[in-house]
């Protein structure tokens, strides 16, 4: 147990300090802070003392040295009961809690106008001294970081015996280092990139901060949690807002990724739906009920319990069409009408995510093998669809509008992909086989099982034909007119061949999009 006597208050971040502060006065504990933080615990009439008054010694070189001080240090770091002589032979009072929170060194080099010397400028120095000099010496000593343990401390303050216990002490050091870890892993990550071109450090330090455990991982048999990245910015389904329903589960969250990563690949009206990591109908519409129609068709059967995700306001038709159509796990969109809410709550269960408008966030994708870490950059289509005709026949308009949507769902299906579209919808997806010719006989059964005709249709390939033609002569007896894949094989001169003698009109994009 910890008798509090003295605190020291130093915070870039003053949520909640005053009313803190205020309440440390009331038990008669005494409290010492610097700088502006002790300028605002002033204004609201709390009494302080500074700390370059507390130490006899100003601060010095435009605030970088203030807290830096063995009577500061001293009073933190002392062992109790153990180095009591020497405090007294020094004059260094005990100093009990220690309520810090670090320089925004991660909003300011956010901003577009940060330079190298202002973001050296943001770097915390006494600041992480203290907290884990404090976090080190918890079995006498309180650390306080977030704004959010503020209650912890005055409840403790306010209990029956007023004091801090040795397990809620050591739990904040926990939160204290992982603070400090996570600042300095913002700083090297930020100065590697100012003298290397590579975006991948020698030392891969990781900072997420854990938004909740989930019931369990992929499996009932696994643990699992979710981690949301610090000081992101865009929309993800980790910062979207549940407006009902259930907590989402780990494959909830990772289907309702991969749905919104796809929608928001289009700028029109759109709708996916999304089964097992692998979007079974992608469709636009003039409305989102429409977009979401046309999606549903694509593959009813395995549409249900499935993702469904907009890029446009969820209105109350669509929201009603959904229910009548289909038993869903989520559906995601920028935002949800108050009439689509009133509409979704017949289903209580149902999980409702609002994103909010904005871009997609973006970052590194890792993917954790055995003894060690794969990271690369996300995957993404270019803001243009660029491509070029190597056949003899070109694709017409409406073609050419096809083929530009069928490439963008393909980049979200699993490979070995193939799409089918015909008018801005998905008519038949084959993902994950072992052959690419596997993967368009299932797209081809799903058209023909929920009753499209291939006819005049084009298909899409995430990466290119090989070994052999084998592929283009059963598209060509489906009806396929148009093809889009990146080319590259050393077999292309007999594929585009091949798409000759059929008459089929072929693009390469020179841009693969494997999605192991």
């Amino acid at each position: 147990m910890q008798t509090i006597q003295r605190a020291l208050i130093s915070v870039s971040d003053k949520t909640g300090i005053i009313e803190l502060a205020k309440t440390l006065e009331q038990h008669k504990i005494e409290i010492l802070s610097t700088g502006g933080t002790a300028k605002l615990l002033k204004e609201n009439n709390i009494t302080v003392t500074d700390v370059s008054d507390y130490t006899g010694f100003p601060e010095l070189f435009a605030g970088r040295v203030k807290t830096l001080h063995p009577k500061v240090h001293g009073g933190i770091l002392a062992r109790r009961g153990v180095d009591n002589e020497a405090m007294r032979e020094n004059g260094i009072p005990a100093i009990d809690l220690v309520i810090v929170n670090l320089y925004p060194f991660q909003n300011a080099i956010r901003q577009d106008d940060c330079t190298l010397a202002n973001a050296i400028e943001n770097i915390d120095i006494g600041g992480p001294t203290m907290v884990r000099a404090a976090a080190k010496n918890h079995q006498s000593v309180s650390i306080v970081v977030h704004p959010e343990d503020y209650s912890r401390v005055t409840d403790a303050l306010s209990s029956e015996t007023g004091v801090i216990n040795d397990r809620l002490r050591f739990e904040l050091a926990v939160k204290a280092f992982e603070h400090t870890a996570q600042y300095d892993a913002a700083i090297s990550r930020y100065l590697y990139k100012q003298c290397h071109d590579s975006d991948f450090p020698e030392t891969l330090t990781l900072a997420f901060e854990k938004s909740g455990e989930l019931r369990y991982g992929e499996n009932p048999h696994q643990q699992a949690a979710v981690y949301k990245e610090t000081n992101s910015s865009g929309v993800s389904v980790v910062n979207a807002e549940l407006l009902q329903g259930k907590a989402l589960s780990y494959n909830n969250l990772a289907d309702a990724d991969a749905a919104l990563a796809c929608v928001k690949s289009f700028k029109e009206c759109s709708c996916v739906i999304v089964k097992h990591a692998n979007p079974c109908g992608v469709a636009h519409g003039k409305t989102v009920t429409e977009a979401y129609q046309r999606a549903f068709s694509c593959d009813s059967t395995s549409a249900f319990g499935g993702i469904i995700a907009f890029n446009q306001t969820l209105t109350k038709e669509a929201a009603k069409t959904i229910l009548d159509n289909q038993f869903a796990e989520v559906i995601i969109a920028p935002k949800i009408d108050q009439d689509a809410l009133v509409v979704l709550a017949a289903k209580p269960n149902l999980r409702v995510l609002a994103t909010g408008e904005g871009e997609l966030q973006t970052g590194f994708d890792l993917k954790r093998i055995a003894g060690g870490l794969l990271i690369q950059e996300q995957d993404r289509l270019a803001e243009e669809f660029k491509y070029e005709i190597v056949t003899e026949r070109s694709p017409d308009a409406e073609e050419l509008e096809s083929l530009a949507f069928a490439w963008n769902v393909v980049a979200a299906v699993k490979s070995n992909a193939i799409v089918y579209a015909k008018e801005s919808q998905s008519i038949g997806i084959g993902a994950g086989q072992m052959s690419r010719i596997d993967s368009a006989k299932i797209a081809a059964n799903k058209a023909q099982e929920m009753g499209f005709s291939l006819d005049n249709a084009v298909m899409a390939s995430d990466a290119f034909f090989s070994p052999f033609r084998d592929s283009i002569d059963t598209a060509a007896k489906q009806g396929i007119k148009a093809i889009v894949q990146p080319g590259g094989s050393i077999r292309d001169e007999e594929v585009i061949a091949a798409c000759n003698e059929h008459g089929i009109a072929m693009i390469f994009t020179g841009e693969r999009h494997f999605k192991h």
